[in-house]
């Protein structure tokens, strides 16, 4: 029972896992109940037990296993982070449970695998449970075996992944053991149910037994496919559906169920693949060369044999295929043809996707081969072409069989048909878009007329295959011309095509033409089809058309013009009268024909009024056009008649429905006035109304061959600049480019000049839409011509083509459909121009005898058949596509041994890639695919060739088919280093820029992680380098999933690498405008573009300038690109645009660090130059292309256009702000590209720079940016340079720019810059320079000058004696400012200069003196303070304390204070000067301060004024050791140095100064140092804890873990100076109460605790706010907790648990109030208490919501009353009015009702007696207490001064036991440190009266003791401020006296606070005085023993000015 009552107090966890197996059942009995009671599943009750739930099942006593299964599943079902534990739990379960003879533990076992499934970890359950199979234990085996049978009847075959479980299942039919035989068997059948057929053959191989009794049961299962029952939690909407069916019915489920279709699974997944191409036999190629045919059958049945296994591993086939291929082609026995097809079959069918790379091969051989009429033969190559078009696409066989469409042979006709009949089935609609149809209709159609029967069937199954797959509306209009006949047949083949997984055709056509529901009557023609019943059909090709309603979608073609629409028959002269006359007067009809010009006239006038007022349904177009073409026509001779003929030609081609045919009768004669002077503006406008009417291409393409079969050189050049203007107008869609360069071909050798001018103005027309292509076409012009034509180009270069704004209301009524979809897609309809070159077919060319040659056993031929298909390539210039049996021998070679002729088959690709254009993408898995190969090389410049080549094909074919399919991760997973390497590389740089990317990308991911442990380096960081870039595509939820399938130990580095990934992850590019958008932007462009320039003008409204962009970049080009941008016209201008609306800096993961050490490790040039090579532009272009947008790069580095670079600036200049980030990840780059600016002439673009930069610094320093050294040294230099131009308003610029910069940059390593300026030749820029330094030193101190004030002045004074005028003044000024910040030492920094030259300075000097009045400051430095923000002060504290004076008034003040103070400054700078880094940035400390938090306004006392009654002689400081002040003061700067990093914004920085503080504080001797500095220590750590608050916390680019280190080196630190009580007592009440607010502020904040460890850092936080409590002064600190808990109830803003940590702070306060009473200042803290309750009044206070500040207020009273009694009253004289105070009178009811109040004042002498007489008892300890303080070095002030308040309160005091034992000197101390308390509080009382007392009393007292009062006189002073400081709460060590005067009584009243912010100015410029006031008095107690008189005699003194004090008092 002891033991067990021991347990049984134990927490439930730790019963858990207790020894004794009792407390563990009784554990897991308890957590059950526990977690069944939660109900919170993210309560953090279940974290405790996350490392015990294995246990939990593994527990090795059975009964309590049982019991912790039971609970194990309970935490899964309801714990949220239960499935961080499955992996271990289940492994735990599969061998500790599954083997358990009780089958109820095995039940709990699988329901906690089930479990573990429905919480979404069913992958790694199912892998322990296969691990599980592997085990020897069969009762495992089955176990295992059945929870997998249950998950997949439960959770189906979409969560229960089959391969791996398909893969192990038939070893388990081989088991010895028949249970798991029998439970194989019953997961075999379960399994069955969800795949069907696509199990059996998988299991082929098991016992035929087996398999026999495996159909049986199959046949036995419901046809009705299973569905799962239950859910994932994730799955919980399928679950209510479920649930929802199963009530309605089972049968009625199953109806509603039938639209949801299993998912199939392809039983190829499931197969093992096979590898056959070592299993060859080893003479096969040998044999299938044989003569006899016998052998050669031997080795194709050895072929096929192999081929027949369903899945074979990938391999190079390409020997193989070729050898079936020449068998196929060429062998005469139809036996082996057959035998060869089934052998390519099987391989297509084992290899999949993967044959696609031979597909092109085989393909034309096997259509040639269908010559063939047997039918064993026909069926095997029909199967293997079948087999074929699975393995590749429709595109990419395309032209092969077209190629054969036209055969002689009509068998080969046929097959071909029927090929793609089938092969359509195949086909969605996307697969087989119009683009395809457009090029297979043709041919179809001329089969449809063939005169073979078989042919045409063939035809109309596949046009009908056709029709069913993508719709009839689809193909219609390509079948226009067919009789109605044969369009039956078509449509009947449709009817009677199954597609494949449709029940029927009707089905079928439904699912693939959905918005076709309701089949179009069959009869019904396409031409009937009217308009309204066209809107309908453009649904089917993707999404209406803007701006092209219900006519494009139906339109026929080219060829065939619609009926209505677009062809009208051609009407006789009769009927054309007749119909005019109709419309017409009669009058006009007459007179259109009159030999009198004037009634022709009339009659042209009424025929125009007729015209104008008709309407567009009864205008006969063709008639009106005939009359006026009527004799005379077009020949008519008055220019008046003619102009009036041919306007009305335009009006009506605007007006009515003008047709083609209407359009022939009236362009002769439009062509033939065109180039008329009084008629050719008419012509122009005629023909453009046209042109409107009837599409422009059409016109276009009519008007130029009509014009040229002319001889008119007038009519051809206008006709040229008509169409010139006709192209900016209508747009560049459809026009016929080929047409036109044969025509423009013509003109340019056109004999007359105009004629050329106005080809060449066209041909600049085109450059717009086409680009650079377009001179392809004339490189074989003469080179006088062709520089006419590259001039033109170069004056286009650059500009976007117009906004088309014509062919809108009938545009595109001639385009054919497909057409008019495919332009919309291009975004605007440009052609591709790469597609209108001529290409030759060079497949003639490659013949055998070059192939065998290419692949021969000596190189040197090898070498020559090379040279002759580099020849070829060559000649040809373009090629198509068909190049024989080229790619298979040039594939050969990239393996080739000899490295030579790999680079020069390299070099043939390029070629290829560049002839063969676009139509590469054939070549992109068969030849392309070797060229990554290479990437493997191990020699450099082959890799190097071979990445050239990579991006050539790129560049031609695009990214997608390289990364479609499972090549490219073939080749990742080669573990190649160098292959590795550059293909990361080569991803990492091409993935960014697209916007989508194909699934396949995926399978890249494992290869890709295996490459993240790499043992190589490199291709590590090529990994993690590429990893972000993976993760913008494919999402981090699917990367992290697949780290599943990794190895338990690279899982973890994995996952963290990932991230870190997603941290830097980039933004993915946006996806491109659809169609209607597109339209609608085309449309809208304007309106776009303005309101994006209001935008962007309306932030130069702003006031200040560094929160907006200013105007400097104009709106304009903003508006431009706009512009651009909506109007894409050519395929290349869209491109280019999509680029230009992308990001223009890439986010390169450590870019710039990889920089940095590539330029430190001299990989790299380093930027240091004279004048800037072209090595290092290259290089700068090299670094850029990584990081910048393409077009980016191009306008920065544009040789010829200045322009170019001024808007590229301004483009970066608009981006800055969005693209922030950017901008800094490349502002290295950015810089390094502006100083090469710096180096040219050209003054708009150095303008444009100057104006960047303004912007770019002022930026930075908003977002806290600061430059590295790197960048820095690489710009500054050159920026100086400029500071030299001779425009003044480019040194205007830079000098603004420097002051801006030295916000990012610190100002003393500017310097230096400067320094090296001054050297310069040129003497403006050294002037510049020196005026420069000396406003730098003006701002900031003479800290800035570096290395050191005296070498840096010397170099400076070197400039006074310089022979230019302006050097010499400058240097002046700047010695000048020197000597305003220091005085007369700048004599000595500048060392010795000519007699001359220190006259000019002297002259300076006296000159400045005379022209400065004392009240104001310097001009100079008036102008620098207004260009300064007012927030901004100097570093340097000790120039703040010296340039103070010179603001203030100065008359009254005497000089010997002066003296003294410059004597101060002196002293301060003779010493080594403390560089600007080594002490505390007050710009930083301010502006953050300032960030962080508002402080009030604090009430500014001007306490010059007490001191002006003061004389101050000098001081005559005589030095114990001539060494001890430089001594003292080199260790106060060392302090200063390493406290100032404390605060630095560098974490590593700021840990080293900490640690050396740490090293510090933790040796008792060296401690001692930091006295005098704690203030300014705590200050510099409160001000990193903010910085860490506001700054660092939010920065996901910092680790957290230096963060965390940062905050353990400040809490460490803290607690070791907290631990010294000496030391913790100098913190100032404002410092404790800034530090307590950061450590408060610390403790709630929730980011912290998501940091590893961070409970463990909080609880570090807790125990340092007690030692703060406890060591630190205990006024201080209550005051400052009573000022903190104001604030935090005032402001509305704050946390209440902020204010609840404050209150319980004082609860703890006041616990210890009894052992800290008598340290405490009562005055000061009942005067906080004052304040705050004038802030908070009692009924205020209640008014709170919580009433925990009022009872905490309430018990400090309470508990001060009942320690102090009703002396408590007497401590209220700091209270202006206590009268009034709310305070007194409740001190008074809790004096009352303590009873210790009796009476009021005549009562308080009798209180008081009785209180000393108590006091009396206690007397000696109180006084042993003071004598100790004052015998301690730390606090002897302290003691001497409660000493004094001691004996003033009770003045019958005995001091005589505590003196008598004590040395001499001790006596003598504690009587001089007593009078100085004295003399110094009676001269403070006396303040206000005058001086002439206080003079006489010190001349007294100094002539008693002369040397000694002359020396006391500093201290005194001191002290007196002191005490006055102490008063405001700014100093800390005693209470002070209780009756100051009045005055300064009534400031003191006011409820103000000094932060620490306000004082650190104060605090830090006076150390220096402070510690030398110490030293004095240090020097007076050591000369004490000699100078003072007899110790009686000095007590007597003592005595009668005590006595005196008290009767002055009473």
């Amino acid at each position: 029972m002891g033991d067990d009552s021991e347990w049984m107090k134990l927490p439930i966890d730790q019963k858990c896992e207790h020894k004794v197996w009792k407390a563990r059942l009784n554990g897991y009995e308890e957590a059950l109940k526990l977690f069944k009671r939660i109900e919170d599943e993210k309560s953090p009750e279940w974290g405790k037990y996350l490392g015990l739930l294995k246990k939990f099942v593994t527990d090795s006593n059975a009964v309590a296993q049982l019991k912790g299964l039971e609970a194990a599943l309970a935490y899964i079902e309801n714990a949220h982070v239960a499935g961080k534990t499955s992996g271990e739990v289940v492994s735990g379960v599969v061998s500790k449970v599954f083997n358990q003879p009780k089958a109820r533990a095995k039940e709990l076992g699988s329901d906690i695998c089930l479990m573990y499934m429905e919480i979404e970890r069913a992958e790694v359950v199912q892998d322990e449970l296969i691990k599980g199979l592997d085990n020897k234990n069969p009762k495992i085996v089955v176990t295992c075996i059945e929870t997998l049978r249950k998950a997949l009847s439960e959770f189906g075959s979409k969560i229960i992944t089959l391969k791996p479980v398909v893969k192990v299942l038939p070893k388990q039919f081989e088991s010895r053991e028949k249970a798991v035989r029998d439970e194989a068997k019953l997961l075999a059948v379960e399994i069955y149910k969800w795949i069907r057929d696509a199990l059996r053959p998988p299991l082929q191989g098991i016992n035929s037994v087996q398999l026999k009794e495996l159909e049986e049961e199959w046949v036995k299962l419901p046809t009705a496919a299973p569905k799962q029952s239950r859910f994932l939690r994730s799955q919980q909407a399928l679950k209510a559906k479920f649930e929802q069916q199963q009530a309605a019915g089972g049968d009625e489920a199953d109806g509603d169920k039938d639209d949801e279709p299993a998912p199939q699974v392809d039983p190829y997944e499931l197969l093992e693949a096979v590898e056959i191409l070592s299993k060859l036999p080893k003479d096969f190629y040998d044999k299938i060369e044989a003569k006899k045919w016998q052998e050669r059958k031997e080795a194709l049945e050895a072929v096929e044999t192999l081929a027949k296994n369903p899945k074979l591993e990938n391999g190079d086939f390409g020997d193989l295929v070729r050898a079936l291929r020449k068998v196929i082609g060429k062998d005469a026995n139809v036996m082996l043809v057959t035998l060869a097809a089934k052998c390519v079959a099987g391989l297509a069918a084992g290899l999949r996707k993967k044959f696609g790379t031979y597909a092109g091969h085989v393909v034309p051989t096997i259509l040639e081969k269908f010559k063939e009429k047997k039918p064993q033969v026909v069926q095997a190559l029909q199967e293997a072409i079948d087999a074929i078009f699975l393995t590749t696409t429709l595109q990419n066989i395309s032209e092969d069989v077209l190629g054969v469409m036209d055969n002689k042979n009509p068998s080969i006709k046929q097959q071909a048909s029927l090929f793609l009949a089938r092969s359509f089935r195949h086909c969605t609609q996307a697969t087989l878009p119009k683009s395809m149809l457009k090029a297979f209709c043709p041919a179809f159609l001329k089969q449809v007329n063939d005169s073979a029967p078989e042919v045409r069937d063939a035809a109309y199954e596949a046009l009908g295959t056709a029709m069913k797959v993508v719709g009839e509306k689809a193909v219609n209009p390509f079948l226009a011309d067919l009789d109605k006949l044969k369009l039956d047949k078509i449509k009947e083949s449709a009817d009677k095509v199954e597609l494949p997984g449709k029940k029927g055709g009707g089905v079928g056509a439904e699912k693939k033409a959905p918005a076709a529901k309701a089949a179009p009557p069959a009869v019904a023609p396409a031409r009937s089809s009217g308009p309204p019943k066209k809107a309908p059909a453009a649904k089917l090709g993707g999404p209406p058309k803007k701006g092209k309603p219900a006519s494009a979608p139906s339109a026929k073609g080219k060829k065939c013009p619609e009926t209505k629409e677009f062809v009208e028959t051609e009407l006789s002269i009769e009927v054309c009268e007749e119909r005019s006359a109709a419309v017409l007067p009669a009058s006009c009809m007459q007179l259109l024909d009159s030999a009198n010009w004037k009634e022709r006239l009339a009659s042209m006038e009424e025929f125009q009024k007729a015209v104008e007022q008709m309407d567009k349904s009864e205008m006969p177009c063709q008639a009106l056009v005939r009359m006026l073409a009527k004799k005379p026509g077009w020949k008519e001779t008055n220019f008046q008649v003619m102009q009036m003929k041919l306007h009305i030609v335009g009006l009506i081609a605007q007006k009515g429905s003008f047709s083609k045919t209407s359009a022939f009768v009236v362009l002769d004669g439009l062509v033939d006035k065109i180039g008329d002077v009084k008629c050719g503006g008419k012509a122009k406008e005629g023909l453009t109304a046209t042109a409107e009417a009837c599409s422009l291409p059409w016109t276009a393409e009519q008007v130029v061959s009509m014009v040229f079969a002319q001889k008119n050189p007038k009519n051809q050049a206008e006709t040229l600049n008509w169409l010139a203007n006709a192209m900016k107008e209508f747009g560049f869609a459809g026009i016929n480019v080929k047409g036109f360069i044969n025509n423009v071909k013509t003109a340019l050798g056109a004999t007359n000049p105009a004629v050329r001018t106005a080809a060449i103005t066209l041909l600049g027309v085109m450059y717009l839409y086409m680009g650079a292509p377009l001179r392809m076409f004339f490189e074989d012009e003469k080179p006088a011509l062709l520089k006419q034509i590259d001039d033109e180009f170069e004056k286009m270069q650059g500009q976007s083509p117009p906004t088309a704004f014509r062919g809108a209301r009938k545009g595109g009524a001639e385009e054919d459909g497909e057409e008019a979809d495919e332009q919309e897609e291009d975004g605007g309809g440009a052609p591709d121009v790469m597609d209108l070159l001529p290409r030759t077919d060079i497949s003639d060319k490659i013949t055998q005898d070059m192939v065998d040659k290419v692949g021969d056993k000596n190189w040197k031929i090898r070498k020559e058949g090379l040279d002759e298909v580099a020849a070829v390539i060559s000649e040809a210039k373009f090629i198509q596509p068909s190049i024989g049996e080229l790619p298979m021998a040039l594939k050969g070679r990239l393996n080739d041994s000899n490295k030579i002729l790999v680079q020069q088959t390299l070099t043939i690709l390029q070629q290829i890639a560049v002839a063969m254009g676009p139509a590469l993408k054939q070549h992109v898995k068969n030849l392309g695919m070797p060229i990554i190969t290479v990437l493997g090389d191990g020699k450099t410049n082959v890799r190097a060739a071979a990445m050239t080549t990579l991006q050539a094909w790129v560049e031609q074919t695009g990214m997608k088919d390289w990364l479609e399919g499972e090549d490219l991760s073939e080749e990742l997973k080669r573990e190649n280093p160098f292959l590795r390497q550059e293909v990361l590389g080569w991803l990492a740089e091409k993935l960014p820029a697209m916007r989508t990317v194909p699934s396949d990308l995926m399978l890249c991911v494992p290869y890709l992680y295996s490459c993240l442990e790499d043992r190589n380096g490199d291709v590590r960081k090529k990994a993690q380098d590429a990893l972000p870039i993976f993760m913008m595509h494919l999402g981090y939820e699917k990367m992290l999933k697949a780290t599943g399938k990794l190895k338990p130990a690279s899982k973890e580095p994995v996952s963290a690498l990932l991230e870190k990934a997603r941290a830097v992850m980039p933004a993915k590019l946006a996806p491109p405008p659809g169609k209607a958008g597109a339209a609608k932007s085309v449309s809208g462009g304007a309106p776009a573009a303005k309101s994006v320039t209001c935008s962007f003008v309306s932030c130069s409204d702003n006031v200040s300038v560094l929160s907006c962009k200013p105007p400097h970049f104009s709106p304009l080009s903003r508006c431009q690109g706009v512009l651009g941008k909506k109007a894409p016209v050519t395929k290349a201008t869209v491109k280019d645009e999509e680029d230009r609306s992308g990001v223009i800096f890439i986010l390169v993961p450590n870019g710039k660090e990889q920089r940095i050490k590539e330029e430190k490790g001299l990989k790299v040039l380093k930027w240091n130059f004279n004048t800037p090579r072209d090595e290092y532009v290259d290089q700068l272009k090299t670094q850029m292309s990584t990081c910048f947008a393409r077009w980016l790069q191009d306008e920065l580095f544009h040789a010829s256009d200045f322009q170019r670079q001024v808007k590229a600036i301004g483009v970066m200049g608009e981006r800055m702000e969005e693209e922030l980030e950017g901008t800094v990840s490349c502002l290295d780059l950015i810089l390094k590209w502006f100083t090469l600016r710096f180096f040219e002439t050209n003054s708009t673009v150095l303008m444009k720079v100057l104006e960047y930069l303004k912007l770019l610094f002022p930026t930075l320093s908003r977002e806290n940016y600061h430059l590295n050294e790197y960048e820095a040294s690489s710009f500054i230099p050159y920026l100086i340079l400029k500071v030299g131009e001779s425009k003044d308003v480019v040194r205007k610029d830079v000098r603004a720019i420097l002051t801006m910069l030295c916000k990012v940059y610190p100002a003393s390593k500017v310097f230096p810059f400067l320094m090296d300026g001054t050297k310069s030749k040129n003497s403006k820029q050294r002037a510049e320079c020196l005026e420069e330094l000396g406003c730098l030193i003006e701002n900031y101190g003479m800290n800035v000058c570096q290395p050191t004030p005296a070498k840096s002045m010397k170099e400076i004074a070197v400039h006074i004696g310089d022979r230019d005028n302006s050097v010499r003044n400058a240097a002046l000024n700047t010695v000048l400012a020197v000597y305003n910040v220091c005085g007369d030492q700048v004599y000595k920094l500048i060392g010795n200069l000519s007699e001359k030259e220190m006259s000019m300075l002297e002259e300076r000097v006296k000159r400045s003196a005379k022209k400065t009045p004392a009240a104001a400051p310097p001009p100079a430095r008036q102008a620098a303070e207004r260009e300064r923000p007012q927030r901004e002060h100097p570093s340097n504290p000790n120039a703040t304390f010296m340039r103070k004076p010179a603001q203030q008034p100065q008359e009254d003040v005497p000089n010997k204070l002066n003296q003294a103070r410059a004597q101060n400054a002196v002293r301060e700078h003779s010493h080594p000067s403390i560089p600007k880094e080594f002490q505390l940035d007050l710009d930083m400390i301010e502006n953050d301060h300032t960030r962080v938090s508002e402080l009030p306004d604090l009430v500014q006392h001007k306490l010059d004024e007490l001191l002006e009654p003061i004389m101050m002689p000098e001081p005559k400081i005589r030095s114990v050791s001539p060494h001890f002040d430089d001594l003292h003061n080199s260790t106060a700067s060392t302090i200063n140095f390493v406290i100032s990093q404390v605060a630095s914004g560098d974490i590593n920085t700021s840990i080293q100064a900490l640690a050396q503080i740490d090293e510090v504080l933790r040796q008792e001797d060296k401690a001692e140092a930091m006295s005098g500095h704690i203030d300014q220590f705590l200050i510099a750590t409160f001000m990193q804890l903010r910085l860490i608050y506001n700054t660092h916390m939010a920065d996901d680019r910092l680790d957290k873990k230096d963060i965390f280190k940062l905050y353990s080196c400040i809490i460490g630190n803290m607690l070791s100076l907290f631990s010294m009580e000496s030391l913790a007592r100098e913190a100032s009440m404002g410092v404790l109460k800034d530090l307590m607010h950061g450590l408060i502020t610390l403790m709630l904040d929730a980011r912290v605790e998501d940091i590893e460890d961070g409970q463990q850092l909080i609880r570090s936080v807790n125990l340092l706010v007690v030692r703060v409590l406890e060591k630190s002064d205990q006024t201080n600190i209550l005051s400052a907790l009573l000022v903190l808990l104001q604030d935090s109830l005032t402001t509305s803003s704050g946390s209440p648990m902020f204010s609840e940590l404050v209150m319980k702070c004082l609860w703890r306060m006041i616990r210890f109030l009894p052992e800290t009473i008598n340290s405490i200042n009562l005055d000061r803290i009942l005067l906080d208490v004052h304040n705050f309750m004038k802030v908070f009044p009692k009924e205020k206070l209640k008014q709170l919501k919580s009433d925990v500040p009022h009872r905490t207020l309430k018990t400090l009273l309470h508990t001060l009353c009942k320690l102090t009694g009703a002396k408590i009253l007497d401590h209220m004289s700091m209270i202006e009015n206590k009268n009034d105070s709310e305070l007194e009178a409740h001190l008074r009811r809790v004096v009352k009702h303590s009873g210790n109040f009796s009476g009021m004042k005549s009562d308080r002498g009798t209180e008081k007696g009785q209180d000393d007489r108590m006091s009396k008892a206690k007397v000696s300890d109180i006084l042993s207490e003071i004598f100790k303080k004052i015998g301690s070095k730390e606090n002897t002030k302290e003691g001497l001064t409660e000493l004094y308040e001691y004996k003033q309160k009770y003045s019958d005091a005995d001091l005589e036991p505590f003196l008598r034992n004590t040395s001499q000197f001790f006596q003598s101390y504690v009587e001089r440190g007593l009078r100085v308390i004295e003399s110094e509080r009676e001269g403070k009382g006396r303040i206000h009266t005058g001086t002439q007392h206080c003079v006489e009393k010190k001349r007294h007292n100094s002539g008693s003791v002369p040397l000694n009062g002359e020396e006391m006189k500093p201290a005194v002073y001191y002290e007196r401020l002191k005490i006055l400081r102490q008063r405001q709460g700014l100093e800390n060590n005693s209470r002070g006296d209780s009756g100051p005067m009045r005055p300064i009584t009534s400031l003191l009243s006011k409820p103000s606070v000094a932060s620490s912010t306000d004082m650190l100015q104060s605090k830090l410029s006076q150390l220096k005085e402070s510690r030398e006031s110490h030293f004095q008095q240090e020097q007076s107690h050591s000369h004490s023993p000699t100078r003072c008189s007899s110790p009686s005699a000095n007590l007597d003194d003592l005595k009668k000015r005590l006595e005196r004090i008290k009767s002055n008092r009473q």
